[in-house]
């Protein structure tokens, strides 16, 4: 099968893309035929070297969509032929290629009103957003939450969940961003290269912080007392909070077919739609990687691999 692999740590420009050997199915996994696979923030970081050291090669890529092209010993809810979406398993990288093996517990039929590029767009952001916004900061109506970058795929999946639960929310993007994110429901956009988002902001329930850095730490001070903040963005745990009567949190990102089922879901009611897409082939898997470590980007990068 081709592959976008890297054979050392380093910047994206490390990159290739060749052959390496075809999975094939261990016991209660299914292969699936990638037809498209997705760019996240953390790919760059692997391939840097900022995560576990695996074994050389590494395939990037956490998400994707695809059919299922072989079943193994087990797995008695998924057949060849079968559409799919999914993320893999926490730890493991492995989507820049034409064959995946992966878990079939955590893998989800993908409906037929999303295409395999929007499928994988969704899959990763928005399993972040509802393990962040639903299961971690636990938002209810009537609630305010500021969510920060929220031109971002995991901030805009976000904006979307948090409004469909019935929440204000407030988010930071850039000044060619906030028409974006005001067409995203949010009720109260600031630039964040004009205006301090503390000069703006205050007592609100709830913080969802893509950016990290300093923005992190500030984030703190627009709580209310007793509110909670989550973090994605300031490595494997939350920052400590500068004051005692807030909760700094970070949520644990696990994978299973109801969250995705969920997102399916918010995607047919009409509660969340897919990011704007660029895209890219297998090929050009470094510059793609490197747009993604530059950051500043709407929506999603995503690989149509078939």
């Amino acid at each position: 099968m081709k592959a976008a692999y890297i054979e050392k740590f380093g910047g994206p420009e490390l990159l290739k893309v060749g052959d390496l050997p075809d999975p094939s199915p261990a016991p209660g996994q299914v292969v699936v035929d990638t037809h498209a696979a997705s760019v996240n923030g953390a790919d760059w970081k692997v391939c840097a070297g900022e995560y576990a050291n695996p074994k050389f090669p590494v395939v990037l890529g956490r998400d994707f969509s695809g059919v299922v092209s072989a079943v193994g010993t087990d797995v008695k809810d998924l057949r060849v032929g079968d559409e799919v979406f999914g993320v893999l398993e926490a730890g493991r990288d492995g989507t820049y290629c034409e064959k995946i093996a992966v878990g079939a517990a955590i893998v989800a039929k993908k409906p037929s009103s999303l295409s395999h590029v929007d499928a994988t767009a969704l899959a990763l952001i928005g399993l972040t957003a509802i393990r962040a916004v639903e299961d971690t900061l636990k938002l209810k109506s009537g609630e305010t939450i500021l969510i920060q970058g929220g031109a971002g795929g995991v901030a805009g999946f976000a904006i979307q969940l948090a409004k469909h639960i019935g929440a204000r929310v407030i988010t930071t993007a850039s000044a060619g961003n906030l028409d974006y994110v005001r067409a995203l429901g949010a009720d109260q956009v600031i630039d964040y290269n004009a205006t301090d988002f503390r000069k703006e902001v205050s007592n609100v329930d709830a913080v969802f912080d893509t950016v990290g850095g300093d923005v992190a730490m500030q984030s703190f001070a627009v709580l209310k007392p007793g509110g909670r903040a989550a973090f994605i963005a300031s490595g494997p745990q939350a920052p400590k909070a500068d004051r005692g009567d807030v909760a700094s949190l970070r949520p644990a990102v696990s994978r299973d077919r109801p969250a995705l089922e969920r997102i399916a879901e918010l995607h047919r009611t009409g509660a969340v739609r897919p990011p704007p897409v660029r895209l890219f082939k297998l090929a050009d898997a470094a510059e793609a990687v490197g747009i993604s470590k530059a950051r500043h980007l709407k929506g999603k990068l995503v690989f149509k691999v078939r």
